[in-house]
């Protein structure tokens, strides 16, 4: 059976990318990146999204091999508010669609109807909030 740190080093070596190529992109340690594809380290949930990302599969992909029925790289739709927010915030992109994302896995998912418009405040309060509970 193929393990999580068997499928990156393949991946990332289907795309002739060298492990110093996705440690830049992914912001973690050429020496972690070398423990994961040797199976002598996990990965965490924030982990395992950048090296997705990084390498262009699914996590469902990294996980079991599979892929996932939506591509990561569906194109991501950033609404004004937030935008505007994250621009005065000096938020990075990849900041500002983790903020998306978390957004439309607890708020989005909460309301039954959806329809609730997210003001640039909104976007600041659930960012402070984010912010506090994990750093």
């Amino acid at each position: 059976m193929t393990t999580v740190g068997q499928r990156i080093r393949q991946l990332r070596e289907q795309r002739r990318m060298t492990l110093e190529q996705l440690a830049t992109l992914t912001g973690m340690s050429k020496g972690f990146l070398s423990d994961v594809e040797n199976d002598k380290r996990g990965l965490g949930a924030d982990s395992l999204v950048r090296v997705a990302q990084a390498a262009g599969a699914s996590v469902d992909y990294l996980m079991r091999g599979e892929e996932a029925a939506t591509p990561l790289t569906a194109p991501v739709v950033i609404p004004r508010e937030l935008a505007a927010f994250a621009e005065e915030q000096g938020l990075s992109y990849t900041k500002t669609v983790e903020l998306l994302e978390a957004h439309n896995s607890v708020i989005g998912r909460r309301r039954k109807d959806g329809s609730k418009h997210f003001s640039a405040d909104d976007w600041r309060r659930l960012y402070e909030a984010i912010k506090d509970v994990f750093g």
